[in-house]
């Protein structure tokens, strides 16, 4: 029997929606009775499972945006603290404060991002004498200023990689600095993180742009806008080794994780242990990322970020002075609960484990779920999520969330809807489990990466463990295949169609007077025939014009592409998902089947297909009297900066306007040369999707009508 199995029994005692592993239980005696969680959606969830576990009473804060979230109702007290701008409510120091204060919470716990690495919130804290659950601000200000932190580690005997970190930040000085060190060279922001305020600059044209964004991004996410010149290590690995301190001088490292694959340099999935890793490296870097926090007097969980070569040697890159949001593979691996030892160690207990008594056993992966269009860059989306069922969870399958079906993803905050963590005994076995329930989530109203998700775990490469940072450029086109609906898809489709419009006759039939009447009956009935009908289905751009024939035995022939199917077909409920079970020329398939609106969303094993009834043309012209070739918003967004004006002359790929979305900044660029007519919207004003932004001057002789 395995260690997370021999835990089923308590587990089972927790909510669904989080499943908790812990080698250990423990009762707190301490100080900590109430936790103020300073933060929102999955990881506020995530700290009150923990919390509630432990008969801790928590308490919520929300924006306006947020009065109805999961957070919100899941915790003993919830106090909104202002407008959906994080800077108006989740960053306002003083509002969390005087909700700690009323509520009387005797500890504050920052989730990750936001307040998590705020140095003067820290200390904030400190002053008011509320626990901060987190490290004390020293180390945050020593790790969280990357030049500051790199010499530090450099004295501590943690390899570096070679940079400039000087306080000369002109443009001039910063250029100088990376020519010397070679292209191609990363612009890092000394305060970032997550991949903000972080660009590449691949040759010496790229620079100056790169550094204006770079440090514009910067100074919005973090208000500093004060930049690193590091060598670009192409092609490296990400490791990061999870550590953990006490206030009593004890240190341990709770082993590795690989964060490789990336886009927009952020995560998107992850993994524990590190695949390949030689015994040796796997202790070298442990050791290593404990001397980094022994460094700066570290408490509580850190993660301690390396990059890795071809041949396991690492360097230091940062210091995250928080929980990461990949830490659930952690717990998977280790048996451990880091949120309970975070509380631990706040209310001032030793570590709940010496370095030898903590053991890898098995293998975990953690993908995150986005709202994003990975077909379109990975642009972020925002919206109602109109159907969401995920995969169902034991104690090898856990699910991190903060939201519900019907609840909306946000235009002000970050686009991740939810955390898959599975485990196993060996890689090879969590990664077709992982496979498997990515198959198995449906999430509809928004696009989502999942399928994305689903071919990166699939491709061959990944199975094999070779990844690195550059593994989805790599393989683009193995990644972002051309997809078509299988003809079986389409049976299932057209079959599903008639037999729920069958069954909601039924339902209407059981309203009246008389629901024996034929007349419910009687669809496409032609005397002496068998039932005909004809159905226009749209495959993306493709109509597709099928005929369907009801026959005697109540099997169906499906007619299109001059091709002919034998079907049969029934409607199954399995709970709250409708499956349309099929034999389609004697082959049985199975798809599971969501109806919105003029659309029918296929689940298949093939992936997830949208087939539509056809819209009039009336109804999908553009709302806004944009035209072809106009710069139009990619994503809901803010407009941060606006470039252009009436009668500017741009090139195509000239800069227009910059949108900040979901906390990443993204450049709009020219479609084409040409002069701008019109621009629509200004700095500060909110976009939707697909809105015109500037409108060019139409050319001389166009024909267009």
């Amino acid at each position: 029997m395995s260690l997370y199995s021999s835990l089923v029994g308590s587990l089972n005692r927790l909510p669904s929606t989080v499943c908790l592993l812990s080698r250990r239980p423990f009762t707190t005696n301490g100080p900590i009775q109430k936790i103020l969680i300073a933060n929102r959606g999955e990881i506020a969830c995530r700290v009150i499972k923990t919390a509630r576990s432990l008969g801790i009473k928590t308490v919520s804060v929300y924006s306006d945006a947020d009065k109805d979230s999961l957070h919100v109702s899941m915790a003993d007290e919830a106090y909104n603290i202002g407008p959906a701008a994080p800077s108006q409510s989740y960053l306002c120091q003083d509002k969390i404060m005087n909700v700690a204060k009323h509520s009387g919470a005797q500890a504050i716990h920052p989730g990750y991002g936001f307040l998590s690495e705020n140095v003067e919130f820290a200390e904030l804290c400190s002053n008011e004498g509320v626990i901060f659950i987190g490290p004390p601000s020293t180390a945050i200000r020593d790790m969280g200023i990357k030049s500051t932190s790199k010499a530090i580690m450099s004295a501590a005997g943690v390899p570096v990689v070679h940079g400039y970190h000087g306080d000369d930040q002109s443009d001039s000085r910063l250029k100088q600095e990376a020519a010397a060190i070679g292209y191609p060279v990363m612009i890092k922001a000394v305060r970032g993180g997550g991949g903000k305020g972080m660009r590449i600059a691949m040759t010496d044209s790229e620079f100056d742009s790169q550094l204006e964004s770079a440090r514009r991004e910067a100074m919005k996410s973090f208000g500093d806008q004060v930049m690193l010149i590091e060598k670009f290590v192409e092609m490296p690995r990400h490791v990061e080794v999870q550590v953990f301190g006490d206030h009593h001088g004890n240190y341990v490292y709770l082993f590795e994780r690989d964060c490789s694959v990336q886009r927009r340099h952020q995560k998107i999935i992850e993994e524990a242990p590190a695949p390949g890793l030689s015994e040796e490296t796997r202790r070298a870097i442990g050791e290593a990322a404990v001397r980094a926090a022994q460094a700066v007097n570290y408490v509580g969980a850190g993660t301690v970020e390396f990059i890795m070569d071809r041949n396991e040697d690492f360097f230091f890159m940062e210091m995250n002075t928080r929980l990461q949001v990949e830490h659930p593979v952690t717990e998977m691996v280790t048996g451990t609960d880091l949120v309970h030892w975070q509380i631990k160690v706040a209310a001032g207990e030793k570590l709940p484990m010496r370095q030898e008594e903590i053991k890898l056993h098995g293998h975990a992966f953690e993908a995150r779920i986005y709202a994003e269009d990975p077909n379109n860059s990975f642009m972020p989306g925002a919206g109602p999520l109109l159907h969401l069922s995920p995969p169902t969870t034991d104690e090898n399958t856990r699910i991190d969330t903060g939201v519900r079906q019907g609840d909306e993803v946000s235009v002000h905050y970050d686009p991740m809807i939810a955390k898959l963590i599975v485990w196993s005994e060996d890689r090879d076995s969590a990664l077709r489990r992982c496979r498997a329930a990515l198959m198995d989530y449906q999430v509809l109203g928004l696009n989502t990466n999942i399928q994305f998700l689903t071919d990166l775990a699939q491709h061959r490469e990944f199975a094999a463990g070779k990844v690195h940072t550059d593994f989805i450029p790599q393989h683009q086109s193995e990644l972002f295949p051309q997809r078509t609906t299988s003809h079986a898809a389409i049976c299932q489709a057209v079959v599903a169609l008639v037999l729920q419009q069958a069954e909601h006759s039924q339902q209407l039939a059981a309203k009246t007077l008389d629901p024996h009447s034929p007349v419910w009956m009687c669809h496409a009935l032609r005397i002496n025939q068998n039932p005909t009908r004809w159905i226009s289905l749209m495959d993306g751009d493709r109509e597709l014009k099928i005929q369907i024939v009801t026959n005697r035995d109540g099997s169906y022939t499906v007619m299109f592409d001059d091709k002919s199917y034998s079907v049969t077909g029934q409607l199954e409920k399995h709970g709250e998902r409708t499956s349309i079970v099929t034999t389609i020329d004697g082959v049985k398939t199975q798809a599971s089947v969501v109806q919105l609106g003029n659309s029918l969303h296929l689940f298949t094993a093939d992936g997830q297909r949208e087939l539509s009834l056809p819209v009039p043309k009336f109804m999908t012209s553009s709302a806004d009297g944009g035209s072809l070739g106009d710069a139009v918003a990619p994503m809901p967004g803010v407009i941060e900066k606006v470039s252009v004006e009436p009668g500017t002359a741009v090139e195509k790929g000239d800069p227009l306007v910059v949108m900040i979305a979901m906390k990443m900044e993204y450049v709009i660029r020219a479609p084409k040369a040409g002069v701008v007519e019109s621009v629509y919207y200004k700095t500060g004003d909110t976009v939707q999707k697909g809105v015109t932004l500037v409108h060019f001057q139409e050319e001389s002789g166009d024909s267009s009508s």
